[in-house]
């Protein structure tokens, strides 16, 4: 009987057909060589690059068995650390229960976790490909050559910022949005909050809460989103044309860097992958589904765990993040709420939203007509009335006022004054007269 190794015939009796590698046929030329003494030892073991000694155990091996008895004798066995057909079993019916759905990393931190079962993730995942339970990605063929932006130096020196739809709890809840900041510097998540859309005040809270907590990062790097900037290609010649969130920016000096491509910001894009992963099955493990007790999660458990299994080490450990000076620490309300102009009518009331605001006749500030007036929505709901960065007094009207109503005063003062006439006055010569004529009467 004839059997082939890959190109090396081998005639024997009773010989079946085996497999060998490519080292182990180089190996038997060698060998057969050395058998033959057309080389010694010295010379096979530089050869197959293998010491004299060892080379003289697999001669023993060879002269005994032929070339079968190069190939290593585990080939074709079960592995001496395969797990026992107990465990596999009690495993793959947590899988199934459990975590159904869970990628083979997840998956062996909650085995270790919740269930006390130590198992590596490339055993998990090689039983999980087994029983139908997760499929091998297939590697990407893209022929465009990338190159990673190097990190920043420092911590703070700036914050990958973007907000995610999802269906976060799955079929529990309607889907929501999360909000996130990731450090540029150590790959952290600064801060995650979930709310129900990415508006203008879902972002003035979750930025004024940061600003709170942490102070004032160097630079934000977000996308092109219309909560963040004007789109409009009238935009590029009138930089007057700003959102809110630009403008609040501006006034704290932090600098707003917008990326071209999601890739530009992938920190924080490839962390929501990771979430969309991670976070969902952790929320439904917590059987969590609202968000307010999804939040509290996120603060007290979720973030501080997850920072210190997949952060790293920035490059210098100085924080860069500036605090707050007494400015803006009193004006961060004034600061992150939406700024919008009205004019003051002839009647001094300003119009707003379907709403009247009657100014009151004493202002801290003279008001005149057709002033403009800074109207600010506060992220409580509150209005405020505000002429040259004073405050001023108003009462909500209950409907619009009548066309006919006029005030006859020239303007709302600081303080009411008593009118004093002046000596020369008409009605004062009168009464200066009407003595005069009296005391010749007399």
């Amino acid at each position: 009987m004839c059997g082939t190794l890959y190109g090396y015939s081998l005639t024997a009796q009773h010989m079946t057909h085996i497999t060998m590698s490519g080292r182990e046929l180089d190996r038997v030329t060698v060998l057969t060589n050395l058998k033959s003494k057309t080389i010694n030892g010295t010379e096979a073991a530089l050869q197959m690059h293998l010491s004299t000694r060892q080379v003289r155990r697999l001669k023993v091996r060879f002269n005994a068995m032929g070339a079968p008895g190069l190939i290593h004798r585990l080939r074709g066995k079960p592995s001496n650390r395969k797990l026992p057909k107990a465990e596999s079993d009690a495993i793959l019916k947590l899988l199934r229960k459990e975590y159904a759905g869970f990628g083979p990393t997840l998956a062996a931190e909650k085995l270790l976790e919740r269930d006390k079962i130590t198992v590596s993730d490339e055993t998990l995942r090689t039983l999980m490909i087994g029983n139908n339970l997760w499929k091998a990605r297939s590697r990407k063929k893209n022929n465009e050559h990338r190159e990673w932006r190097p990190r920043k130096d420092h911590y703070g020196a700036m914050q990958q910022y973007d907000g995610c739809y999802h269906r976060w709890f799955e079929n529990r809840a309607d889907e929501c949005c999360l909000l996130l900041a990731v450090d540029d510097a150590t790959g952290k998540i600064t801060r995650a909050w979930f709310d129900h859309h990415e508006g203008v005040l879902p972002t003035f809270g979750f930025w004024k809460s940061y600003l709170l907590e942490k102070g004032k990062p160097g630079a934000i790097y977000l996308d092109k989103f219309s909560t963040y900037k004007i789109n409009h290609k009238a935009a590029q010649d009138n930089k007057d044309m700003i959102t809110q969130f630009q403008r609040a920016c501006f006034d704290l000096g932090i600098e707003l860097i917008t990326a071209h491509s999601p890739e530009g910001k992938g920190r924080v894009e490839r962390m929501f992958e990771t979430l969309q992963d991670r976070l969902v099955k952790e929320l439904r493990l917590e059987n969590i589904s609202d968000i307010a007790t999804a939040n509290a999660f996120l603060q007290e458990k979720y973030i501080s765990a997850f920072n210190e299994k997949f952060a790293v080490v920035p490059a210098q450990q100085a924080d860069l993040h500036c605090g707050l000076t007494d400015i803006d620490a009193k004006g961060m309300g004034s600061i992150f709420s939406i700024h919008s102009t009205r004019v003051v009518m002839n009647d001094f009331t300003v119009q707003f939203k379907n709403q009247y605001f009657q100014l009151a006749q004493q202002q801290p500030v003279t008001v005149l007509r057709k002033d403009n007036i800074l109207i600010e929505e506060h992220l409580d709901g509150s209005i405020k009335l505000k002429l040259r960065e004073k405050e001023l007094r108003y009462t909500v009207l209950p409907k619009r006022p009548d066309k006919e109503f006029k005030l006859r005063i020239p303007a709302l003062v600081t303080s009411r004054t008593i009118y004093r006439p002046p000596a020369n006055h008409p009605w004062r010569r009168q009464i200066l007269t009407n003595k005069i004529n009296l005391q010749t009467a007399r």
